[in-house]
């Protein structure tokens, strides 16, 4: 009667578990404007900078470049293309492309508190690997983290472009020691066609 017992609680923990994620996943789209508000092609200037601060506005150790980006896997910059690099994963994690792919196997994982903010976290495979574990802040359902790799990445400053939202800063940290190594943000924004 126990293991009865024991087998419906289980079954009825993963069906409730297994429900979370379209939930999660329907939120995280809403919060940005939906799915159909989601970047293809886009075009985007950046300041960069490496180290642990981001640099004040006008340093010169903030560097430009102009990215054009068409999902899931083209990135140029300054009209050459990266070839074979991770940050390509990360891009569509921040833009809820893994969402979206139909390759993707998205499961419900723990909960994160990061800077004092409740997030839901999802891990999606299947589309990246190794598996990459995103987290939404449980109030706005925005993504506030990535967790991928050896590194971690915190999203903020949330802007708009025709009705999307999108985080305009990345910090990178590493995650063994939680020190930041890297600062991104986006100064400029625009959709283009694929074929552009």
């Amino acid at each position: 009667m126990k293991h009865i017992a024991l087998l419906l609680s289980v079954t009825f923990s993963s069906v409730m578990y297994a429900q979370e994620t379209p939930a999660v996943v329907g939120k995280a789209l809403a919060a940005v404007g939906g799915s159909e508000k989601l970047l293809a092609a886009f075009r985007m200037t950046e300041l960069y900078n490496s180290g642990e601060l981001p640099e004040p506005e006008g340093s010169p150790k903030r560097t430009p470049r102009t990215s054009v980006i068409i999902m899931p896997g083209r990135w140029e910059v300054g009209g050459r293309e990266r070839g074979k690099e991770p940050a390509k994963d990360v891009v569509r994690a921040w833009a809820l492309d893994l969402l979206v792919d139909p390759d993707s196997v998205i499961e419900p994982i723990a909960e994160l508190t990061d800077e004092n903010i409740r997030c839901t976290g999802l891990q999606i495979s299947g589309s990246v690997t190794p598996a990459m574990k995103l987290y939404f802040d449980q109030q706005t359902h925005l993504l506030k983290r990535v967790d991928w790799r050896d590194d971690f990445y915190r999203f903020s400053d949330w802007r708009e472009l025709d009705g999307l939202k999108y985080a305009a800063r990345t910090s990178l940290f590493k995650l063994r020691d939680g020190k930041p190594w890297f600062h991104h943000e986006i100064t400029g924004l625009e959709r283009m066609q694929p074929e552009e």
